[in-house]
């Protein structure tokens, strides 16, 4: 996870993913985030941990998904991977400011993760109709 974090965060690889069109690159990047949820799930065994992980997790979809690279230049700055590595590291170590924040986001992450999953598949349809506008121009270009 350190691995992932340090590579996906520090060096930028996310917003590079999250270049690929279409949302495919942040749908791509969020998969990678499915370690997190499975370490907290399997091996620490906390919802409220998960909860949080899911809601950092959504965020930077969602982020990621703003039109025009205006996602891409924010998820330069989000870096869900840092922030998921800290919540796992203090949870695990029990740091209290941690637990507490992580006890907050859970509390705050059923509505969100609604809002979220909401937002972000109107964003990827947004994303597939904006795509297909431009293939279109670009075929009567051509043709």
């Amino acid at each position: 996870m350190k691995i992932m974090e340090r590579y996906l965060d520090r060096y930028y690889l996310d917003a590079l993913i999250g270049v690929i069109p279409a949302g495919i690159g942040d749908v791509f990047s969020a998969l990678l985030s499915v370690v997190y949820i499975y370490f907290s799930v399997v091996y620490v065994r906390s919802t409220p941990l998960t909860l949080a992980i899911l809601n950092n997790t959504l965020r930077d979809v969602m982020l990621g998904l703003i039109p025009f690279h205006i996602g891409d230049i924010i998820d330069i700055f989000h870096r869900s991977f840092k922030q998921n590595m800290r919540l796992v590291n203090g949870f695990v170590e029990d740091d209290q400011e941690v637990v507490t924040e992580v006890n907050k986001k859970a509390r705050q992450s059923a509505i969100a993760v609604a809002i979220m999953v909401a937002v972000i598949a109107g964003l990827l349809y947004l994303a597939v109709l904006l795509a297909g506008k431009m293939i279109s121009l670009i075929a009567s270009l051509l043709s």
